[in-house]
């Protein structure tokens, strides 16, 4: 378990003094945050630094910061990034298959024949790597040489809230806490005015707030949604009628709160509120610019598809991810879509992953080439997910050319620091539905993430309930063979 000391606030002198550092160090300034890692952890020692002061590190990390861009629906790995030829000669030939909507048995009644269903999209290969990629996304193949695509993903649930809540928490069943959680408490942030994990998300996602929550984590840890939008963070500017009087008043506030703490030294729950109002407090300077494109260059808004008054787009949420990862946010995730009819659950056409990929194309190939030309994708690892796959053949009964469900097999990518570009990772089966080579499933997943931002898995542990609770439950293995 990396240890995390509590202290509180019981001494005003020291609290001056830790806030002093903390403000001389320039804490904020977008190019030299990264930098201040090493003055931060001095300054966590000065009065307990707080929770989200940056933590040393297992290992020597390949990876600082994780974006992850979530599609949500489970999109087809048979439609997308693992081609299958034999799929598209044997169109509509009877398969075994199981019925998904219960597999709770697998007993051999559930079994019937299934016609397959070849994939309505073209397949080439794409970069100096050769890999393949169907059309859906023509702005990404331009980076496929970025790209680290494991085909062999497999998870133990087919359901949407219960699968998703698994590939952000590792159970499908309770609302433990999310993987930005568990990097906030192990790591901490590099920049205390915002908040170490950040949703950026329009609308709400299978199994809502669950996905980003803090669990039994202190409650620093949790995730914060921003809603994309003219006024993403409610509240923000303050109604203070000058600086003069806003800032006596957080003198008075802070002076008040202080005795009142004193007086409740293992309150942890104060502490928490405390902690996330101070973080309030900076977010109030800082994160309105963030919001505001109106410094980027031409290019760069064309390079990402944002146009005049754009501010709800894929593309306008990962541009804003990269202005994210400049200022220091430990864990940025972008959702591209909510639980309702716009995902990618294409019960009844398959050709409906056309819209999905048009929108989150651009802005993802955007992001990872951004990264690349600044020097940030060194130091950051981006992994691009979905709950589940779906299945080769027809939804059963098939009534049209839509795919139901699949958990056995699937497609899930990482990208950037640590990670062997241009490399297909694990092979699936002739028509794509069972893993042949090389499986990993979600905890395998969830352990190489770790593994890169330089924590091992087996280790990130908090004691809750009378047990050690961890990431991975007690399974994972780090998926070595994809390691640059």
């Amino acid at each position: 378990m990396i240890p995390r000391k509590q202290v509180p606030h019981s001494d005003s002198s020291s609290l001056a003094t830790r806030r002093g550092f903390l403000q001389s160090s320039g804490l904020g300034a977008a190019a030299s945050v990264l930098g201040l890692q090493q003055s931060l952890a001095v300054a966590a020692k000065l009065d307990g630094g707080g929770l989200l002061a940056p933590r040393p590190s297992h290992d020597p990390p390949k990876a600082k910061q994780l974006v992850i861009l979530f599609f949500t629906g489970g999109f087809s790995q048979v439609d997308t990034f693992d081609y299958k030829p034999l799929l598209q000669k044997n169109h509509e030939k009877l398969v075994p298959a199981y019925d998904t909507l219960d597999l709770s048995t697998k007993a051999d009644w559930w079994r019937f024949d299934a016609k397959l269903l070849k994939s309505p999209f073209k397949f080439a290969r794409a970069g100096e790597s050769g890999l393949w990629i169907s059309d859906l996304f023509p702005h990404l193949s331009t980076v496929m040489d970025e790209l680290c695509v494991i085909r062999t993903l497999h998870t133990d649930i087919q359901q949407h809230s219960e699968a998703t809540l698994a590939m952000h928490t590792g159970s499908p069943q309770f609302t433990l806490p999310g993987i930005g959680a568990w990097l906030s408490y192990g790591l901490g942030t590099f920049n205390r005015n915002l908040p170490a994990h950040i949703v950026l998300s329009r609308w709400n996602p299978y199994g809502g707030t669950k996905s980003w929550d803090n669990g039994f984590l202190p409650p620093q840890h949790q995730g914060v949604r921003i809603i994309p939008g003219d006024n993403p963070i409610s509240d923000i500017e303050s109604p203070a009628r000058s600086v003069t009087l806003h800032q006596l008043e957080q003198r008075m506030l802070r002076d008040v709160n202080s005795e009142h703490a004193e007086l409740r030294p293992h309150d942890f729950e104060l502490a928490a509120r405390t902690d996330s109002f101070a973080t309030a407090n900076g977010m109030m300077r800082v994160a309105p610019p963030l919001f505001d494109l109106s410094d980027e260059s031409e290019s760069t808004l064309k390079l990402y598809g944002v146009g005049q008054g754009d501010k709800t787009s894929f593309g306008y949420q990962c541009l804003v991810t990269r202005r994210l990862v400049e200022q220091g946010v430990r864990v940025i995730e972008v959702i591209d879509s909510g639980s309702g009819d716009n995902n990618w659950d294409a019960h009844g056409d398959i050709f409906e992953h056309r819209n999905n990929a048009k929108y989150v194309d651009q802005g993802t190939s955007a992001l990872i080439s951004d990264l690349r030309q600044r020097g940030l994708l060194d130091d950051t690892l981006i992994a691009i997910c979905t709950e589940f796959g779906r299945t080769p053949w027809y939804q059963h009964p098939p009534k049209s050319p839509g795919r139901n469900h699949w958990e056995r097999a699937f497609t899930c990518l990482l990208v950037g620091a640590g990670v062997k570009g241009g490399l297909a990772y694990g092979e699936t089966n002739e028509w794509g539905s069972e893993v042949a080579d090389k499986p990993c499933h979600v905890h395998d997943y969830h352990a190489t993430i770790l593994h890169l931002l330089g924590i091992d898995h087996t280790k990130l542990t908090y004691r809750y309930g009378g047990r050690d609770f961890r990431l991975t439950d007690v399974y994972g293995d780090v998926v070595t063979d994809i390691l640059s």
